[in-house]
């Protein structure tokens, strides 16, 4: 139970994307819609629970600076080893397509949370 309802266990996706370019507010906005129905259409859930936050960062990669994203995927349940393979492709194909980010210039991580440890309303998923 959250906040008095029942939930599913296996929702609550989060992706958090940091990446080292500069984007301008509108297209920022359809980026980030662009994840959010991604995320909810690859893990089959509903788009009301997903999460998604961007952050312009410094990032070294490989030894040198330049263009490159680090994305984290976290979901109670759903981020299996198909899903997140599926995952890993559309995003950066994605980040390559709205930012010109080279694919060998991303990283995905995946982490799948306990219930126990995600909160929301003042409660926890488990």
């Amino acid at each position: 139970m959250c906040g008095g309802q029942p939930v599913k266990m296996s929702i609550m996706p989060l992706l958090k994307l940091e990446t080292t370019v500069a984007i301008q507010e509108e297209k920022r906005k359809a980026l980030l819609a662009a994840f959010s129905k991604l995320v909810a259409h690859t893990l089959n859930k509903p788009e009301e629970y997903v999460m998604v936050t961007w952050n312009q960062a410094a990032i070294q990669m490989s030894g040198a600076g330049g263009d490159a994203a680090f994305v984290d995927v976290r979901s109670i349940g759903g981020l299996t080893g198909e899903a997140n393979k599926k995952l890993s492709q559309h995003v950066c194909q994605l980040l390559r397509d709205s930012l010109g980010i080279p694919t060998e210039r991303v990283y995905v991580n995946f982490t799948d949370v306990k219930g126990a440890n995600w909160g929301w309303k003042a409660e926890t998923f488990g």
